[in-house]
């Protein structure tokens, strides 16, 4: 348990733009504080589940259920365990049964407080659960806080391949108290970073030579964190307001996870590669593969790579611990990518920093050999 405080200055607001089902991102310190007068504003007379995993639940659950009930908000807690291989058909179950168990009703809602695997959990629960309970996202990783709170994704991972079994369902409220980063460990905070380059690198090459000279201020924790959030969430909003489900211009912000995923699951979703770390590889290879498919200068790759790197992110795949499939066993993992469409191989490659794009039917050979020679 944390002793909160009020945020000292308004929070920055970015609008998800989705007709009727529109809602905010707040973003600055201090803001699970006020979270309960958030939600209630927004949300009068629920109950709600917290769900979150045994690390965050002990820093951050209790005061967030004072803060709800000081709203007229109860609550009751639901706890998993932390990692990657929590997203899984079990959990989700555990996860159902206990929010069914405390009689919560359609339209009462669930807060995932937690980073991205709780954020994907608790969302799928809530898009299940009474063919859909109301939802809000208290994200407590960087990497959550600028990419899978936002946009509505939910799922689990399987066997054959991460996020396989889901659903599109949009939160109420986004609250990013970016306070709570100072929590994490450097490994967490760097994978999150892996996810706020790649808004510059899909079409913002300004935002990226601005990270290339303020990075430390975004790990230290300066007013470069929140400017850094709030940027990435205002391009995910836009994005997500544009293509909701992901048909057309939303696979963009795919960049660097076609390859990334595929070494998660080769990793066994363990803390060999967590998902960051896997989509700053991801990142390099997609713009190491463009270079040598004559679509982008091998000078780009370079600078992505010599950035991603200098922050202490991994770059190669001889940085992964211990084995990895070989290119054919690589190559059947990116087969169940969800980009895939009727056996074709679908990437997000790059014209150059800041220039990416989706590129249909790539060649499996020219992967596969590109593959074989990056092992």
């Amino acid at each position: 348990m944390t002793t909160l405080s009020p945020p000292l200055v308004e929070p920055i607001r970015v609008g998800v733009a989705l007709s009727d089902r529109s809602y905010d991102i707040l973003i600055g310190r201090g803001l699970i504080a006020s979270a309960g007068a958030e939600i209630a504003r927004r949300l009068p007379r629920v109950r709600a589940a917290i769900v979150s995993d045994r690390n965050v639940g002990g820093l951050y659950s209790a005061d967030l259920s004072r803060v709800l009930n000081a709203a007229g908000i109860g609550s009751v807690a639901v706890e998993v365990e932390p990692g990657e291989g929590t997203k899984n058909f079990a959990n989700l179950e555990h996860v159902v049964r206990a929010v069914l168990a405390a009689r919560l009703e359609r339209g009462d809602v669930v807060i995932a407080l937690g980073g991205g695997v709780v954020g994907d959990l608790a969302g799928f629960a809530a898009a299940i659960v009474r063919r859909g309970m109301r939802f809000v996202q208290l994200p407590t990783s960087l990497l959550a806080q600028v990419d899978s709170s936002v946009g509505g994704k939910t799922g689990i991972n399987t066997p054959e391949g991460k996020n396989l079994v889901g659903a599109f369902h949009q939160p109420s409220l986004v609250i990013a108290d970016t306070g709570v980063l100072d929590t994490l460990p450097p490994r967490e905070l760097r994978a999150g970073y892996a996810e706020v380059a790649k808004y510059g690198l899909i079409d913002d090459p300004g935002f990226f030579a601005w990270l290339e000279a303020n990075w430390r201020g975004v790990f230290s924790g300066g007013p470069e964190r929140e400017h850094a959030v709030a940027t990435s969430c205002r391009a995910k909003a836009r994005v997500v307001a544009a293509d909701e489900h992901e048909t057309g211009e939303r696979a963009l912000l795919n960049l660097g996870h076609t390859f990334g995923h595929a070494l998660e699951a080769a990793t066994g979703y363990s803390q060999r590669l967590v998902h960051g770390e896997g989509v700053a590889i991801g990142m390099v290879l997609a713009h190491r593969f463009s270079a040598r498919m004559n679509l982008a200068s091998p000078d780009d790759a370079a600078r992505v790579t010599a950035h991603l790197a200098g922050v202490g992110l991994p770059t190669e795949l001889a940085d992964i611990e211990g084995t990895l499939p070989d290119a054919d066993g690589l190559m059947a993992l990116i087969a169940q990518d969800k980009k895939v469409s009727r056996g074709t191989l679908t990437f997000i490659l790059t014209h150059g920093v800041g220039k990416a794009f989706i590129a249909k039917d790539v060649p499996p050979a020219a992967v596969r050999d590109f593959l074989a020679d990056s092992l």
